[in-house]
């Protein structure tokens, strides 16, 4: 069933268990989900384990992307618009506003658990050990201001092998992508001391730089469906990948992960933070609609129950919180606190 639905083009039905038809498609029955596709996986586990221990209730989950996502989440209010978006990211400022503005002023922020933003190659490959410059001078399209000529990593780094640079990686709507700038691109561009100074005169022309990608075919597009990302690298040699952690443990047995800095993406390195593409993953819910559809309280309920250590999610490659945000977690998962958009950037 899983498998399935993540070949589906975008959308998902899980269809409710027993619910006899009719209960499934009332409003206050039915919980909408949109956004990434890193944490689909995770939603769809929750959704289908929840409509079997609650008939007649529906759960619609559809993977378009955090940004397309959050996009539809914040136009409104009202059975038309989703509950809930996920993300592989946090809200910005600018998408708090568009909810605000549109109604939705109650937005709720559960992080859900830790995620790696990882690089894979496959089996056969020659086992990259790559720093965040590296991959930075090999994909930005014009790295610390020049436009970019590298066609091997060799160009990129002597020490590395005369191979030829090639990555898969998520479209500018993936929450993975906005991750890509944020904890490569960027960490790789502010390497030079001149990079963190244009920061401070000319940010907009210092992220321009720092994270536009290269339209050349070293960097090619390939869409939300990681899984046909993984097929791809798998069967062309020398051809790299960019995708969540838990698509790398799901398919060991076909890609391998690329080093960062000589560390390897496992749940202990992404767990204390030392890998450098960790991340944390979230769920936004609409305020407006708990009383409405108070199903979605016993939603949050039933996901809260899950992402814990040694939780059905972490067996679907969910990194747990541990110790003190674990605990938060937890405690916000019952308080449902509406985010302070002060804390938004």
């Amino acid at each position: 069933m899983k498998k399935l639905m993540v070949a589906l083009p975008l959308v998902a039905l899980v269809a409710a268990c027993g619910s006899g038809g009719s209960g499934g498609s009332a409003a206050g029955s039915q919980i909408k989900v949109v956004g990434s596709s890193t944490v689909y996986p995770f939603t769809t586990a929750v959704a289908e384990e929840f409509q079997r221990a609650n008939p007649g209730n529906s759960v619609i989950v559809e993977s378009t992307g955090t940004g397309s996502g959050i996009k539809l989440f914040c136009a409104g209010v009202g059975d038309k618009f989703p509950d809930i978006v996920n993300a592989s990211r946090q809200l910005k400022a600018s998408e708090y506003a568009d909810c605000a503005k549109n109604g939705a002023k109650n937005v709720i922020e559960l992080a859900i658990g830790i995620d790696g933003l990882t690089l894979i190659e496959g089996k056969d490959g020659p086992g990259l050990n790559l720093t965040v410059t590296d991959i930075y001078k090999a994909l930005a399209a014009n790295p610390f201001g020049k436009p970019n000529t590298a066609q091997t990593w060799k160009d990129v780094n002597p020490a590395l092998p005369a191979m030829k640079i090639r990555v898969l990686g998520p479209p500018p709507t993936s929450g993975t992508r906005d991750s890509l700038a944020d904890l490569i691109l960027t960490k790789g561009c502010e390497s030079d001391p001149a990079m963190k100074e244009l920061k401070k005169t000319d940010e907009s022309k210092q992220k321009d730089i720092c994270t536009k990608v290269r339209e050349d075919g070293v960097f090619v597009e390939a869409g939300e469906n990681d899984n046909l990302l993984v097929q791809k690298v798998a069967a062309d040699p020398g051809t790299l990948g960019v995708l969540g952690f838990s698509f790398l443990e799901e398919n060991a047995d076909k890609v391998k992960a690329v080093q960062l800095a000589g560390v390897t993406p496992t749940v202990e390195t992404i767990a204390n933070l030392s890998y450098p593409g960790s991340r944390k993953l979230y769920l936004y819910v609409k305020g407006e609609h708990m009383a409405a559809k108070p199903k979605i309280k016993d939603f949050i309920a039933a996901y809260a129950k899950q992402w814990g250590a040694g939780g059905a999610l972490q067996k679907r490659g969910l990194v747990p919180f541990g110790g003190a945000d674990a605990e938060a977690a937890a405690a916000q998962a019952t308080a449902l606190t509406p985010i302070d958009p002060a804390s938004l950037k």
